[in-house]
């Protein structure tokens, strides 16, 4: 049981994970989708540092007394994927006004509608 409750951050990215999928799958609106993104895109975040942690490792500086260090590449890894996902935040979110502008609403519905009924 201690296990399961050790390890409560994975549950977390579970919960996380699930949510974000749900949003995905169950809403029309686009943006509901893009948020939807976002929140499964932050699990996957969440998964990635956590299996990065190393129990009592320190930075990567050569020091007398510490053996046990942590590697900065997945954090690295991180920050540069937070970078590309708001640009990709962005650019979808300028579709969706353009989509907006174009169709008069924002539900996945709707838009189908419109286009097959040329």
């Amino acid at each position: 049981m201690s296990q399961l409750v050790g390890h409560y951050n994975y549950w977390i990215v579970i919960f996380l994970m699930m949510a974000g999928f749900y949003i995905v799958i169950a809403h029309g609106n686009l943006v509901k989708k893009i948020v939807g993104l976002n929140i499964f895109q932050a699990s996957v975040f969440l998964l990635f540092i956590s299996m990065g942690n190393v129990e009592g490792g320190t930075a990567p500086i050569i020091m007398e007394g510490v053996t046990r260090y942590s590697n900065p590449l997945p954090h690295v890894l991180i920050l540069t994927a937070i970078v590309v996902g708001v640009a990709t935040t962005a650019l979808a979110l300028a579709l969706v006004v353009r989509i907006n502008e174009a169709y008069r609403t924002v539900e996945e519905d709707e838009i189908h509608e419109q286009d097959t009924s040329f």
